[in-house]
C-alpha cells in the first residue's frame, strides 16, 4: 500500500505550473522508494492533476509522477521551499 500523500509546498507547485504553462522542457529529480538513489527524467510538463486526493504531474510523453516523490525540478530543490 502506498504511503500517505504529503502535499508539496505551494510555492514549489507554482514553479511546476509555470513550466506547464510555458511548455519549457525541464529535468525532474525524484525518488519513488525511500533510501534509494534519486532518478531523473527530462520532459515537458503537460498537466498537473489530483486523483484520489493525491497530486500528480504528467509529462507530454505520458510519464506520470506523484508530486511528493519529487525532489527537484531543474535547479529548484523542493527542500529549499519548506
Amino acid at each position: 500500500m502506498p504511503a500517505a500523500y504529503q502535499p508539496i509546498n505551494c510555492s514549489f507547485y507554482d514553479e511546476l505550473e509555470a513550466r506547464a504553462t510555458t511548455g519549457q522542457p525541464c529535468t525532474l529529480t525524484y525518488r519513488t522508494e525511500p533510501d534509494t538513489p534519486p532518478s531523473t527524467y527530462h520532459g515537458i510538463i503537460q498537466d498537473l492533476y489530483i486523483q484520489d486526493k493525491v497530486e500528480y504531474l504528467r509529462l507530454a510523453d505520458g510519464f506520470e509522477l506523484r508530486l511528493d516523490n519529487l525532489l527537484a525540478v531543474d535547479d529548484k530543490e523542493l527542500r529549499t521551499y519548506c
